[in-house]
C-alpha cells in the first residue's frame, strides 16, 4: 500500500482517537493544568502523532499503547476526585508565599520558588509594591493568587452602600452574519424587531453584522465586518 495512503489513514485513526479521549477526560483550560496533567497531554498526543508516522512498526500496538495511557489518566481523574489523599499526593497542594505581608522563605525554598519568580507574578496580577500584599499562594497550576491588604482593594458599591441593577448574560442574536432565532426566541423577540433595530442603525443587511449581541438591560452591541476605521491608527 502506498505510505501516503497508510499515514492518512493513521492519521484519521489517531486523529478521532484523541478527539474520544479528549472528550472522555473533561474540558480543562492549559492554564488550569498541573505539571503533572500538563506532561501527560504532551505523552498522549505524542503517542498519536507516532501512531500516524511511524511506519516502522504496525499501528496497532501504538494504538493499543494510547488507549493504555489515556484509560490510566481516567482512572487518575476517578480517584482524585473520590480521595483527596491521592489528589493531593499526585498534584500537590497549594502553598502560601506571603503570609500576613510576610515572605515565607521557608516555602519558597521547598518549593524551588526564587524571589525573582514570586515578584515577576504580583507583577502578572498588577501589583508592583509588595507593601500591598495581604497573602500570596501559589496553585497547583502554578498560578499565583493574591490578596491585597483591605486598604489596597478596589472599593465596590456595596461598601458605599449603592444599589445596583441585575447583570446577567448577555445573548448573541446575530454570530458571523447568520441570526440566532433560537436565542431570539428564547428572550421572546423575533427578526422583525431585530430588523427594525438593525435599519435605525443604517444596517440593510445581517450579513453585514459580524456579532449582535443584547444585554439584560436590552440595550445592543452591534459590529459590523466593515468598521470603516483606518488600521494604520490603531
Amino acid at each position: 500500500m502506498n505510505e501516503s495512503i497508510v499515514v492518512i489513514v493513521r492519521g484519521v485513526i489517531g486523529f478521532f482517537s484523541l478527539l474520544i479521549f479528549t472528550r472522555l477526560l473533561g474540558k480543562q483550560q492549559v492554564s488550569q493544568l498541573t505539571l503533572f496533567e500538563y506532561i501527560l497531554g504532551i505523552t498522549i498526543g505524542s503517542m498519536a502523532s507516532t501512531l500516524t508516522t511511524d511506519l516502522s512498526s504496525a499501528a496497532w500496538p501504538h494504538w493499543v499503547g494510547l488507549v493504555v495511557w489515556a484509560t490510566l489518566v481516567y482512572l487518575v481523574q476517578v480517584l482524585t476526585l473520590k480521595f483527596p489523599v491521592i489528589s493531593e499526593y499526585i498534584n500537590g497542594k497549594p502553598r502560601v508565599l506571603i503570609a500576613n505581608g510576610k515572605i515565607l522563605e521557608k516555602n519558597l525554598k521547598k518549593l524551588r520558588y526564587n524571589l525573582f519568580e514570586l515578584l515577576e507574578q504580583l507583577r502578572m496580577n498588577n501589583i508592583f509594591d509588595i507593601n500591598q500584599v495581604e497573602f500570596a499562594v501559589l496553585e497547583t497550576n502554578g498560578k499565583l493568587t493574591v490578596l491585597k491588604k483591605s486598604q489596597f482593594q478596589f472599593l465596590t458599591p456595596k461598601d458605599m452602600n449603592l444599589s445596583t441593577d441585575y447583570m446577567g448574560l448577555s445573548t448573541e442574536l446575530i454570530y458571523n452574519g447568520v441570526v440566532m432565532e433560537h436565542n431570539l426566541e428564547k428572550i421572546d423577540l423575533d427578526e422583525k424587531w431585530l430588523d427594525s433595530q438593525l435599519k435605525t442603525r443604517g444596517i440593510k443587511n445581517p450579513l453585514e453584522v459580524y456579532l449582535a449581541v443584547i444585554n439584560t438591560s436590552g440595550e445592543l452591541y452591534i459590529d459590523l465586518y466593515k468598521d470603516h476605521m483606518d488600521d494604520k491608527s490603531l
